[in-house]
């Protein structure tokens, strides 16, 4: 396939996630030539990265490598690296080997990564899900927690590794925490010979009053409910102090535990502070009204990096439909520059938010119109397969998900990385 004429108007796209594949796709007939920049070779479903790390779906399930998806856009071209700074004034960003690519257009979608809340040596202890990567290692460290317990001979050391903590109740924190538990109770059944996985215990740890609070408090309290039907406890309104190797601390008590998981926080990707313009709290940079940088007019930010408003003042969330309106627009927005127009200012549509919980359990709002229950998890499934990227990706998820629904069992459970013996032993606290 011919390459774009290096004559036209360069796009560096920094990020192949959902803000910078949409917006690359709408330039697909633009007089333009695009490189998109990731350390990764693919696109992440996001919304499903859970599902890896709880070994219902594999890695090729969630994910497409982006020369892929982007084979039949002959103006687009993928380049396999990092981006560590930007220089706005001369138009360019600096990769990690040292070369620097030029542009006349950019867009910086390097989305989010963990954020400990000024505890940063809490990471060790408490992994995050944000990759690929993430996902792999934590579907290890869950499993793993099974087989140490199964081997221990201390009763105090077994219970530890068969608790559980999920700090933060928000959707991931939902998601991951129901999962874990139906693991537990139904798929690990008659599997081991010294413990019953049955017993484990599996927290939600949610610092604020109430679990998914972007959600009507209605839909919330039935979240809560639904969670603890699985099995699930969930602790509301005490927050997380510590975090060391043998556990944590809620408030004043300290629960010995071998494997906690982070929900609870997100920082904007380091990238944005070589542009040089005022930050927010979060690391964003809150973004003019057609996204383009402040006094920056031919950079763009789209995705988690960005702080959009709506027209009311409220933020536009950092979920994945907001991700592609934005990348779209800016799309739109960079047509708009090459003819010599004021560009549309960004409109974010809001059709709704909804969260799984378990199996056959989910809450869904659109507006009003609510769902819960089984009806809920059936509109989730059906919503989140209908954007999964390529027939192959949705059918092997549909197939994934059938097979988990009539035997609980979960088709990816295989333990990668160290061995089992490579796992250290938690010290006493």
């Amino acid at each position: 396939m011919p390459t774009a004429r290096p004559d036209l108007p360069h796009v560096v796209v920094v990020g192949g996630g959902f803000a910078g594949l949409w917006a690359i796709r709408a330039l697909a007939n633009a007089p333009v030539r695009i490189t998109v920049v990731d350390r990764s070779n693919h696109h992440l479903f996001q919304p499903l990265l859970y599902q890896v790390a709880t070994a219902g779906l594999s890695a090729p399930d969630i994910a497409a490598p982006l020369r892929y998806i982007l084979r039949r856009q002959a103006n687009a071209e993928v380049r396999l690296a990092e981006v560590t700074a930007v220089d706005p004034a001369a138009r360019t960003v600096t990769l990690t080997d040292g070369a620097r690519l030029a542009f006349d257009y950019l867009l910086l979608a390097t989305g989010a990564t963990h954020a400990y809340f000024g505890h940063d040596e809490w990471a060790p202890h408490a992994p995050g899900l944000k990759s690929l990567d993430d996902a792999l290692e934590l579907r290890r460290k869950l499993l793993l927690a099974f087989e140490r317990a199964e081997a221990c001979e201390d009763p105090a050391e077994r219970a530890a590794w068969l608790d559980f903590a999920i700090v933060g109740g928000g959707p991931t924190g939902v998601e991951l925490a129901g999962t874990l538990a139906e693991i537990a109770r139904h798929t690990l059944r008659d599997q081991f010979r010294r413990i019953d996985p049955a017993s484990a215990r599996v927290r939600l740890l949610e610092a604020g009053s109430r679990v998914l609070a972007s959600f009507p408090g209605d839909l919330s309290e039935k979240a809560r409910r639904q969670l603890e039907r699985l099995g699930v406890e969930v602790r509301t309104g005490v927050p997380v102090t510590a975090i060391d190797a043998g556990g944590y601390r809620l408030g004043d008590e300290y629960v010995r535990s071998r494997t906690i998981v982070w929900a609870a926080g997100v920082a904007a990707s380091p990238l944005a502070r070589s542009l040089g313009v005022p930050l927010d709290r979060a690391g964003r940079v809150p973004v003019e009204p057609d996204l383009s940088a402040p006094g920056h007019p031919h950079v763009f930010v789209a995705g988690d990096l960005a702080a959009a408003t709506r027209p009311d003042g409220t933020p536009v969330p950092g979920v994945a439909p907001a991700a592609k309106q934005m990348g779209r627009h800016v799309a739109t927005a960079i047509r708009a520059r090459l003819r010599g127009v004021p560009a549309p200012a960004f409109r974010y549509r809001d059709f709704g938010n909804l969260a799984t919980i378990g199996r056959m359990a989910a809450v869904v709002d659109l507006h009003g119109f609510k769902l819960s229950g089984v009806l809920a998890w059936w509109f989730w499934l059906a919503a989140h397969v209908f954007f999964l990227i390529g027939f192959r990706n949705r059918l092997s998820v549909l197939l994934n998900w059938a097979w988990a629904y009539w035997s609980y069992q979960r088709g990816a459970r295989i333990i990668l990385g160290r061995d089992a013996d490579d796992a250290d032993d938690a010290p006493p606290h």
